[in-house]
């Protein structure tokens, strides 16, 4: 019997291999396994992309034989480093949270440009020279669907011009939202241009078939301003990447973050609570550990030294995902701080999907009404806390250090539906409605 031919699909994304990070992870798991449901990826990507961090294993998730288009891109980041005095390898991705240092005239600027006249964001060059490009490829190369991801929304942009141009079916995905993003009004946003946003982000509602985004509060926010045929799309992780992972022994008590901690995630009250555990039994000095992977603001390592955490703190800087996993493994608790703004009702860290699957104790610092929360309640994995609330960190803090109990966990729990073959199914299925 002859083999069904797959149906062909484009996805879009600014981030691919040798990007890292998180954000890279989401269209490359679903390359990965989209083959195992029917659909053919065709990636079209950046040539020459600063990205801020890089991470050559993710190039072992590229499928054999996958067709990678490459647009050459133009990227205002690298000036503005430039003009700011920063070195070409520093992050500035995070500038509106970050409290390393004031923000200089230079810093306000940028924002101000960023948010007035690079729209939809940072990588909008990148639109003319893409659509053109794609203009020319599918006249010979036709595919089946679109699937664009974003932020950065410029993916999303190119998306909806060729969605028109082509009349292509498209789901639009959305990481983050656009103009309800929590940074959105940092960037000294005028009339003019929040009306632009605002109008391309409409655009994108009424033409796109579906709509995805990362969590349930979300979906309702972006229902809220008129998008249509909504559905939630969870990270995920990849059990793949799970394949030799075992927890491992460990007689200290070992507290892991990895990932962004900046100055609207700084768990103040858990670093002031740790230290006053240890000046009434100093004993823990021998037993706790604390190791943070990734950018750490200043902010957050004056706290832990005025805590006098300093000596029992180890800064891994930027590693592989694999060194994290590493981490994780030796970790006795995982804590996740999710930004504190106006949108962290339905912000879901991508990383909480790893964090479940290695089935350790988490501790969320975040809305206790949040989407977080309820995902880790129900999988039994843990507890979600407001950040100041001192009591209840205490308790928890109390119970699992001196007797090494934790709060509504379970580690037999099963997390499979989160896992990226799953979601890819998902995906898949949306595909195959849009294109029905």
């Amino acid at each position: 019997m002859q083999k069904r031919a797959l149906k062909r699909v484009l996805i879009i994304t600014y981030h691919w291999p040798p990007s890292g990070g998180i954000t890279v992870l989401r269209c490359l798991k679903i390359a990965k396994y989209l083959r195992e449901f029917g659909w053919e990826p065709v990636i079209l990507t950046a040539e020459n992309a600063a990205y801020q961090y890089l991470d050559y294993n993710n190039e072992l998730d590229i499928p054999d034989g996958i067709e990678i288009l490459r647009v050459p891109i133009i990227e205002p980041i690298n000036a503005f480093k430039i003009l700011s005095g920063r070195k070409q390898n520093t992050p500035v991705q995070n500038i509106t949270s970050n409290s390393s240092q004031k923000k200089t005239f230079i810093d306000k600027l940028g924002m101000w440009i960023r948010g007035n006249f690079f729209i939809p964001d940072a990588r909008f060059l990148w639109i003319k020279p893409s659509v053109s490009f794609l203009t020319t490829y599918l006249q010979n190369n036709p595919v089946d669907a679109l699937f664009t991801d974003g932020p950065p929304h410029t993916n999303t942009v190119i998306g909806l011009q060729i969605a028109k141009k082509f009349n292509l079916p498209w789901i639009a995905d959305f990481q983050d939202p656009w103009t309800q993003v929590d940074y959105y009004k940092a960037l000294y946003i005028g009339k003019r241009a929040d009306r632009k946003h605002k109008e391309l982000e409409k655009t994108v509602f009424d033409t796109a078939q579906q709509i995805t985004i990362a969590s349930p509060t979300w979906k309702t926010d972006l229902e809220s301003i008129g998008a249509k045929d909504v559905e939630v799309l969870y990270y995920g992780y990849d059990e793949a990447d799970f394949k030799y992972f075992k927890a491992v022994p460990n007689e200290d008590f070992t507290i892991v973050h990895a990932g962004l901690l900046g100055s609207d995630r700084n768990p103040v009250t858990f670093f002031e609570v740790l230290g006053n555990l240890i000046q009434e039994a100093p004993q823990l000095k021998d037993k706790i550990k604390i190791k943070l992977a990734g950018e750490v603001d200043l902010s957050v390592q004056n706290c832990i030294e005025q805590n006098g955490l300093k000596a029992l703190t180890t800064y891994c800087g930027m590693i592989s995902r694999q060194e994290v996993y590493a981490l994780y493994a030796a970790a006795s608790l995982l804590i996740l701080p999710v930004n504190q703004a106006a949108n962290a009702k339905g912000r879901i860290p991508g990383k909480l999907f790893e964090l479940l699957r290695t089935a350790k104790p988490i501790l969320v610092f975040g809305p206790t009404d949040g989407d977080v929360k309820e995902i880790i309640a129900h999988k039994q994995r843990g507890i979600s806390v407001r950040y100041n609330d001192h009591e209840k960190v205490k308790n928890f803090l109390q119970k699992a250090i001196f007797e090494d109990e934790f709060e509504n966990f379970d580690s037999n729990s099963c997390v499979s539906e989160f896992s990226n073959f799953e979601l890819t199914q998902q995906v898949a299925k949306l595909l195959d409605g849009i294109t029905a």
